[in-house]
């Protein structure tokens, strides 16, 4: 994530750099268009903004490749739709990743026999790399038994009662799922905000709330916008959601949310100045590509929040049957 300036009035909206039949409206900068547009506009929007960017090749300072062969590019755009995590959908794929960290690891002279397998993983960059290598030993040395939310027969989400029980004065925070992987559901986290708001006050913790928005968190604002699971919880402090699921991107994008600039240590955020000025960023790599990103705000433009409308039409859960209970949504 980047921490850009404060906007001024002038920057809250966006206008054409060119003269264009696509600019007769200035979009709004830092919130999703009302409409959706045409494909034409969003590309033709994006395309003339991007004119503003360095040219990649001219750039020499940022210590990452900027120009491959043609026929690598080709490969790229062949396979730039494929999900890397889906070994069984992809085992060519999977074989040439293996095939590198065992190059790579020979290179390395790591204690491999003649005809065994190194181990290894490919990330999105080395900052990521470093701080798994960090989180193994991080797990070797930790103490394993601690105390879990377990799922019961036929009922497949975190009993917020029953979490809540656990919390104890070591307890980071408390992680509420809305989307579950097993069967799609919505944890109650608005149950769970509840009680451990009386549990802070008995106790004077300050124990806050995480919501893994992975599946749902670009399905519930338009299916169910009155459903209280997001940062009008006081306790909820961060979000995360999956941009190449439901964001509907191609793999490899995903976003965190904090509710607030407090919410984030400031010793967490990495500054660097050896690219020119100062810049702050979080997160578990450093250089990475931009296309997912680009894409991203593609579909957020392109798409609006006029999809809401349509998405009523598959609503199992009719708005005036609506409560803060654990809700199930389809996931197709």
């Amino acid at each position: 994530m980047v921490f850009p300036k404060p906007a001024s009035e002038s920057d809250l909206f966006l206008h054409s750099n060119f003269a264009s039949r696509y600019a007769r409206e200035s979009l709004p900068r830092f919130s999703m268009p009302e409409d959706s547009m045409s494909k034409e506009a969003a590309y033709q929007n994006i395309h003339d903004e991007l004119q503003l960017d360095a040219i990649p090749k001219l750039n020499l300072a940022s210590f990452v490749t900027t120009s491959m062969e043609e026929e690598c590019n080709k490969l790229i755009m062949e396979s730039i739709n494929k999900n890397y995590v889906d070994m069984d959908e992809y085992p060519i794929t999977t074989d040439l990743h293996n095939r590198c960290v065992n190059m790579i690891a020979r290179l390395f002279h790591a204690e491999i026999e003649e005809d065994g397998n190194a181990v290894g993983a490919g990330t999105v960059g080395s900052s990521e790399a470093i701080m798994l290598a960090g989180l193994a030993f991080k797990k070797k040395w930790q103490n394993k038994r601690k105390a879990e939310v377990e799922v019961r027969e036929g009922y497949y989400v975190m009993d917020p009662a029953k979490a809540v029980e656990l919390v104890d004065e070591n307890t980071i925070c408390v992680a509420a799922i809305l989307g579950s992987t097993y069967n799609g559901e919505f944890e109650d986290v608005k149950l769970l905000n509840d009680l451990l708001l009386q549990k802070n006050k008995q106790t004077g913790w300050d124990t806050p709330i995480h919501v893994d928005a992975a599946s749902g968190g670009f399905i519930a604002p338009f299916l169910y916008p009155e459903l209280e699971w997001d940062f009008r919880l006081p306790l909820v402090k961060s979000i995360n959601v999956s941009g190449h699921k439901y964001g509907l991107v191609y793999a490899g994008i995903g976003w965190v949310i904090w509710r607030s600039k407090e919410d984030l240590p400031e010793d967490l955020v990495f500054h660097i100045n050896y690219l020119g000025a100062d810049q702050p960023t979080f997160t578990l790599n450093f250089s990475k590509g931009s296309s997912q990103i680009i894409a991203q705000y593609y579909q957020l433009i392109r798409l609006g929040q006029e999809v809401s409308s349509y998405s009523r039409i598959y609503d199992p859960f009719p708005s005036n049957n609506l409560t803060n209970t654990t809700k199930s949504i389809l996931l197709v």
